[in-house]
């Protein structure tokens, strides 16, 4: 049960950031601002999934006894 939620917690903020990208290429903005803002996009959103992901696998040494 736990994979299939996160399956579809990840389609949706897959769909969240694919609506941001698209958002920031409508906005116009000149050049260097938009390929900036772009890379933001992208940051914040492999940062949150490898949060997400990584958060899932136990690390036996980080437990605390």
């Amino acid at each position: 049960m736990g994979l299939i939620s996160l399956l579809i917690w990840i389609i949706i903020v897959g769909c969240i950031f694919s609506l941001i990208w698209w958002l920031v290429a409508q906005l116009g903005l000149p050049e260097p601002f938009n390929k900036v803002a772009r890379v933001v996009v992208a940051l914040i959103a492999i940062l949150l999934l490898l949060n997400v992901v990584f958060g899932l696998v136990p690390f036996p040494a980080l437990r605390l006894q």
